[in-house]
């Protein structure tokens, strides 16, 4: 089975052709961009092509249909650790026989791989069924995880010393944490501390 690796990060290269090469039945050639994985496509018809997605000259997915039409037609898969699984999804419509995560384990890798040079396609059901993280609010990256507490207690109303009670501490230190929290949001008072979180889609 022969397998093309194309990958600028030497690391990356090294690795998955170690990982190949242990297999007995594969041979692994590697290319450091799109027109070196593109050349060695036309000189061999390999079962399977590996793309690193962000590689340079790929442009997107621009590179997979070049690697595609290089290759005659021949199974090529798009490898990242960056993409998102909506470019998994766009990969495989514009061809791709599979995508597949850096994160991947070793013998995980090669089941995948032998399973596209086959003609089947593969995408970790993990992978696509992942929730993709919430972008953290820009004003919640500024407060400590105490202070987003007592600014949740100030946006339903509650008094210090209903806070207090809510999180075991002492009225006191409720205090000083409005105090740190409106100095941060640059407000004058609980209130607009509030207001400042409200509009900011916080709470």
């Amino acid at each position: 089975m022969k397998i093309l690796i194309a990958d600028d990060h030497d690391l990356v290269r090294d690795t998955l052709s170690a990982f190949m090469e242990n297999e007995p039945d594969i041979q692994v050639t590697t290319a450091a961009d799109l027109d070196g994985a593109c050349e060695e496509a036309r000189k061999t018809l390999f079962d399977l092509i590996l793309l690193d997605y962000s590689m340079p000259g790929m442009n997107g997915l621009e590179g997979l249909s070049k690697a595609m039409e290089a290759g005659d037609g021949r199974p090529v898969a798009i490898m990242s650790g960056i993409a998102p699984k909506a470019i998994a999804q766009d990969a495989l419509d514009a061809g791709a026989i599979g995508f597949l995560p850096k994160t991947m384990g070793a013998k995980s890798l090669v089941n995948a791989i032998r399973f596209m040079a086959a003609g089947e396609t593969f995408v970790p059901v993990k992978f696509m069924t992942a929730e993709e993280a919430e972008p953290e609010n820009p004003i919640a990256k500024g407060l400590s995880q105490r202070e987003l507490e007592v600014l949740s207690g100030l946006c339903r109303g509650l008094s210090n010393k209903e806070i207090a009670r809510e999180l075991d501490l002492q009225e006191v230190t409720i205090k000083l944490h409005v105090k740190t929290t409106c100095r941060k949001l640059n407000a004058k008072n609980r209130t607009q501390a509030a207001m400042i979180a409200k509009e900011a889609g916080l709470f």
